[in-house]
C-alpha cells in the first residue's frame, strides 16, 4: 500500500502536469460536443467512450511532446521554471517515451476506430507539435494560426466520427475554435509578456505591440461568436440553447471591444478567463442539445 501511494504521488508530480490537464480537458469536451452534434451519445455509448479514450490520448500526447521540446523555453520563464522537466525532476527521456506512447495508442485506436476520424486527429497532432511547436513557434509570432488549427481539430474530429465525412458545420465549429484561441493565447502572453521576451518567443504583443494585439483579439473574438452562432445552426441546435450561446458571445465581445477602449491587466485578465469559460460553455449547451 505504502509503495502504490508513492507511485501514485509521483505520476501526480511529474507526469500529471505534462498534459496540462485543464486544456486538454476543455479540447476533449470540443471533441465529444463535435460527436454530439451528429449523433446521441445515449444510443452510442461505447463509440462515445472509445472517442473519448482515442482524443484524451492524443490531446495528452501532442501535450506531452510539446512540454519536451519546450523544456529549455520553460526553463527561462518564471511561470514555467517549476514544471517537471526544467527543474529536473523528470528525466527528458521520460518523458518523450510517455508523449509518444500515447500520442500512437491514441492515433492508432482513432485509425482503427475511422480512418477518417484517425487522419483528422492525426493532423491535430502533427500540426501542434511539427508546425507550431518544432518549426513556428520560436520563429514568428503568426504560429498560433496553426496552433489553432490543431486546437480546432477535435471538435472536428468528433463530428466527423458522428456524420462518417467532413461537413460545413464541422468546418464552421473547426473555425469557432480557431479564432477563439487567440482571444485565449494573446491575453496570456500580454500578461506574461516579460516572461516570453525573456525566453526569446516572439509574440503578436512584442512583434505588433499591445493596441494592435487588442485589435486582433477583438476581430477574432467576433468571428469566433459568429463561426459558432453558423455551426449551431448549421446542426439544428434549439432556440433556448441559441440564445444562451449568443448572449455569451455578446459577453465575449464586449470584453474584447473594453480591452481596447480601456486597455487594463484587470480586463485583459478578465478576458482570458471569460474566453475559456466561454468556449466550455458553449461545446457544453452543444452536447446538452445532442442528448
Amino acid at each position: 500500500m505504502t509503495t502504490l501511494k508513492a507511485s501514485l504521488k509521483t505520476i501526480k508530480r511529474n507526469y500529471w502536469p505534462l498534459i496540462k490537464s485543464l486544456q486538454t480537458a476543455l479540447l476533449l469536451i470540443t471533441g465529444l460536443a463535435g460527436f454530439m452534434s451528429a449523433r446521441c451519445p445515449v444510443l452510442n455509448p461505447g463509440i462515445l467512450l472509445s472517442l473519448s479514450g482515442s482524443l484524451f490520448l492524443a490531446i495528452s500526447g501532442s501535450t506531452v511532446l510539446n512540454m519536451w521540446y519546450d523544456r529549455d523555453i520553460d526553463a527561462r520563464m518564471k511561470r514555467t521554471c517549476q514544471r517537471p522537466l526544467p527543474s529536473g525532476q523528470l528525466a527528458p527521456s521520460k518523458a518523450l517515451a510517455l508523449g509518444l506512447g500515447m500520442s500512437a495508442l491514441g492515433v492508432g485506436w482513432a485509425f482503427m476506430m475511422m480512418p477518417l476520424y484517425g487522419l483528422v486527429i492525426f493532423a491535430g497532432l502533427f500540426f501542434d507539435v511539427v508546425i507550431y511547436t518544432m518549426w513556428l513557434k520560436r520563429r514568428t509570432a503568426w504560429g498560433i494560426v496553426w496552433g489553432g488549427i490543431s486546437g480546432g481539430m477535435p471538435v472536428l474530429a468528433g463530428r466527423v466520427l458522428g456524420l462518417g465525412y467532413i461537413d460545413w458545420v464541422g468546418m464552421a465549429l473547426c473555425l469557432s475554435v480557431l479564432f477563439w484561441i487567440p482571444t485565449h493565447i494573446l491575453t496570456f502572453s500580454m500578461r506574461y509578456f516579460d516572461d516570453y521576451k525573456n525566453a526569446g518567443v516572439p509574440t503578436f504583443p512584442s512583434t505588433y505591440g499591445f493596441g494592435t494585439t487588442r485589435k486582433v483579439i477583438a476581430v477574432s473574438s467576433l468571428i469566433a461568436a459568429i463561426a459558432i452562432a453558423i455551426g449551431a445552426v448549421g446542426f439544428g441546435m434549439a432556440v433556448g440553447y441559441l440564445r444562451v450561446i449568443a448572449v455569451l458571445s455578446v459577453g465575449l465581445f464586449l470584453l474584447a471591444v473594453g480591452s481596447v477602449w480601456k486597455p487594463s491587466e484587470r480586463v485583459n485578465f478578465g478576458l482570458f478567463k471569460y474566453a475559456s469559460l466561454y468556449m466550455l460553455g458553449a461545446m457544453l449547451l452543444m452536447a446538452l442539445d445532442g442528448m
